[in-house]
């Protein structure tokens, strides 16, 4: 599955661009491993997808679908993402930080 701009929303009330950090759900399919490839956000298109949208130093909340996003399906992982290089038409974030699920009832 490829970077899908529907599911890059915004978290609350964003930050000011460039004096703080913005934060970004992004929900997928995708393994982890995927998403922090470079230009993963960029739609494999310079400049297109969510280059525009993303700043140095956002954060991506990002949950990995085991089934069907959003449709009452089962969650596989989550984690956070940092964006750390956008240059030459390619946002790179670094590799998750991993976040554990639990549910002990």
């Amino acid at each position: 599955m490829a970077f899908d701009i529907a599911n890059l929303q915004p978290i609350g009330g964003q930050g000011k661009r460039g004096k703080s950090s913005q934060h970004w759900s992004y929900w997928t399919l995708d393994a982890a491993t995927d998403v922090d490839a470079a230009g993963y956000f960029n739609s494999s298109t310079a400049y297109a997808g969510a280059y525009n949208l993303l700043e140095i130093g956002d954060v991506i909340h990002r949950v990995t679908w085991a089934t069907a996003i959003g449709t009452g399906g089962t969650v596989s992982t989550y984690g956070t993402h940092l964006v750390k290089d956008k240059a030459s038409g390619t946002v790179d974030v670094t590799n998750e930080t991993d976040l554990t699920e639990t549910d002990s009832d």
